[in-house]
């Protein structure tokens, strides 16, 4: 187990979430998702995007968490997105209240593979369950890509799985399947 901790995002780790998204989808996401589109993403477009994630985020319930390495020096190497689920939760022709207010929405888990299998992600999924204990949700959801084993079999192993949702992204004119896995949670934390 590595020496590492979980805290908010802060402005100035925006690019290094850009930069961590970048290479994780490049390595995790590269049998999933055409080459050239993984090849265009603009990493100062992504930078911009997560900037705003956390500096005007929807909602007090909207959070960005970053893990950290600790070492000679700390590192960051994943992060956490989520916040209420909202109409990117639904499954295609789920009614708008399908989710309910009480219903959380993991909008991105990433740990740079570098960097995996060393907690990084059970500490970033269990700081995101506590806020939405905080919050008040009782059950939360997240879309992974049929195909990306590694996200799916995380989550299952502490307890997710499918509830029966399923889409299809367009990915420049290639549909690529998702499933949508869901959990309860505790009211209380769990030691």
């Amino acid at each position: 187990m590595a020496l590492g901790y979980v805290r908010p995002a802060r402005p100035e780790d925006a690019g290094e979430i850009a930069r961590i998204q970048l290479a994780t989808w490049r390595v995790a996401y590269r049998r999933i998702l055409p080459r050239h589109v993984l090849d265009n993403l603009d990493e100062a477009f992504l930078a911009r995007r997560w900037s705003a994630a956390v500096l005007e985020p929807p909602s007090g319930a909207h959070r960005v968490l970053v893990a950290v390495e600790q070492a000679e020096q700390s590192y960051l190497v994943g992060f956490a997105a989520s916040g209420p689920a909202d109409s990117e939760a639904l499954a295609p022709g789920e009614p708008a209240d399908a989710l309910g207010p009480d219903v959380a929405a993991v909008t991105d888990l990433l740990v740079e593979p570098r960097w995996g299998r060393r907690g990084h992600g059970s500490r970033l999924l269990a700081a995101t369950v506590d806020l939405w204990r905080e919050d008040g949700m009782s059950r939360a959801v997240a879309w992974a890509f049929d195909g990306d084993e590694a996200t799916r079999s995380f989550l299952t192993s502490t307890g997710w799985e499918p509830d029966g949702a399923a889409r299809a992204l367009d990915v420049d004119d290639m549909l690529v399947p998702q499933v949508r896995l869901h959990v309860a949670v505790p009211a209380e934390k769990v030691e």
